[in-house]
């Protein structure tokens, strides 16, 4: 077949197809069916910085490409062997109308650091970046941004998810630190020591892999974590902005997958600071509850951080127990608005949990101690609804939860009119009412707070 030479350049036809170069083994094989027109016409389609409305059946990627630009089509992209396809920042790549794209070995998204995700406006529902601080990806779901995470069965992994912590109050003279599998009933187990130097009746909360512990003496403003798949001691994270009180457990801490909050505090306090738990350093200042308030406790939804009950201070060394709940975003630094009330006015660290629809929270004080466990829909402000009782009524324990369980440790019971230091473990299943049941003992009789790798307020896919 006759090869012909058309213009200025190798512009050749040979078995029905035009190609576009100087060999005829540099043929690209482009095939025109019918009539084509064009006052404009770009040439040079592997360097990926002009394509809007470009459609094909198919477009094989057979080089690194980087995309600098809009890019759009109808048919699959496919990204060669050996070869990476490379989305740069500020560039889109409209796939709406695309039924697969197929990328073999490597893909690259936009990297950068959290304080890069404001440096640029714009960002749309759904876009994905990597994060180098925290190392690991996130996407942005239109009001914040949130962490890929990884889930694994707690029943068949239970050493990676499905643990809750116990801590924060000395055992026989040392920190003690104890955990238990939330999916499986049982006693509780060692799993290391507070620091020396922060120990105490300090609150807790986590994400799905770090735990941190704040407050209480003898430093009082220090923060301390742990990681929750592996047992040990644990490490210095940094200070509150406020200076806690040796007097019982008086933060309320909550998380989310990304942040910690540190909330009241028994030295009358409003104040709601924050860190960002994968990295180390001071808290700052994030917002004001309604009104000072200590020995509350608390739970959150993926979105959402809520303080419930403890009292409130009426006058210099007078206080009044209250039901308020606040709540606040975590994405979104503020004061705190209301959410509703308890049932009954409720101080002295009833234990509060949550999975990602219902805040439970059992036990607390009326005057004494109860055995009401009431819960909350975190998706819609209002007032706790009667859910069951305890098995005793209890004060000053601490509480986890996964999915589909609650799990109330210890603290202080009623039991046969007097108040003691229990070792009692009940749980009770977060989506139906109903009393708690027997879970199993504590190893040792303390006021501890909880926190779980598995609970409502972790979010991410």
């Amino acid at each position: 077949m006759a090869s012909y030479r058309i213009g200025i350049g190798s512009f050749n036809l040979k078995d029905g197809n035009i190609g576009i170069g100087t060999e005829t083994t540099g043929f690209g094989n482009l095939k025109v069916e019918g009539t084509i027109k064009t006052t404009d016409l770009d040439v040079g389609v592997s360097t990926f910085t002009r394509y809007s409305g470009f459609e094909a059946e198919q477009n094989n990627i057979i080089r690194d490409q980087t995309l600098s630009g809009e890019y759009s089509t109808t048919g699959d992209i496919v990204v060669d062997t050996g070869k990476t396809l490379t989305v740069g920042l500020g560039s889109t790549a409209c796939i709406g109308s695309v039924e697969c794209i197929s990328v073999k070995h490597h893909f690259s998204v936009p990297v950068g650091d959290t304080a890069g995700r404001n440096k640029s406006s714009g960002y749309a529902e759904g876009t994905v970046r990597y994060n180098r601080d925290f190392g690991t990806m996130e996407f942005f779901n239109g009001n914040e941004w949130r962490q890929f995470r990884y889930q694994s069965d707690a029943q068949r992994s239970p050493s990676n998810r499905g643990r809750g912590v116990f801590g924060g109050a000395s055992g026989g003279g040392t920190y003690q630190v104890d955990y238990l599998n939330i999916a499986s009933k049982g006693n509780t187990i060692f799993f290391g020591s507070l620091s020396t130097a922060s120990g105490g009746s300090g609150d807790c909360a986590g994400n799905e892999t770090r735990g941190i512990f704040s407050g209480h003496g003898p430093n009082f403003r220090a923060m301390q974590y742990i990681t929750f798949a592996s047992e040990g001691r644990s490490a210095s994270f940094g200070d509150a902005t406020t200076n806690s009180s040796p007097n019982s457990s008086t933060r309320v801490c909550e998380a989310s997958s990304t942040r910690f909050l540190n909330m009241g505090d028994y030295l009358w306090t409003n104040v709601i600071d924050y860190v960002e738990i994968n990295t180390i350093g001071n808290a700052i200042d994030f917002g004001d509850l309604r009104q000072k308030r200590a020995q509350g406790t608390g739970f959150s939804s993926p979105t959402r951080a809520m303080y419930c009950g403890g009292y409130r201070q009426t006058s210099p060394g007078g206080n009044h127990d209250v039901s308020d709940i606040d709540v606040v975003k975590f994405a979104s630094k503020g004061n705190a608005v209301n959410f509703g009330d308890l049932i009954q006015e409720k101080k002295t660290n009833g234990g509060g949990t949550s999975n990602s629809v219902r805040g439970v929270i059992g036990g607390g004080t009326g005057g004494t101690y109860v055995d009401t466990i009431e819960y909350v829909t975190l998706a819609s402000d209002g007032n706790g609804t009667e859910f069951g009782s305890l098995i005793a009524p209890a004060g000053f324990g601490g509480a986890v939860a996964s999915q589909t369980r609650a799990v109330f440790r210890g603290g202080e019971r009623n039991i046969g009119g007097s108040n003691a230091t229990s070792n009692i473990i009940d749980f009770i299943q977060i989506a139906t009412g109903g009393n708690a049941q027997d879970f199993g003992d504590a190893t040792f009789n303390e006021y501890m707070n909880g926190m779980s790798d598995c609970h409502g307020g972790l979010g991410g896919y």
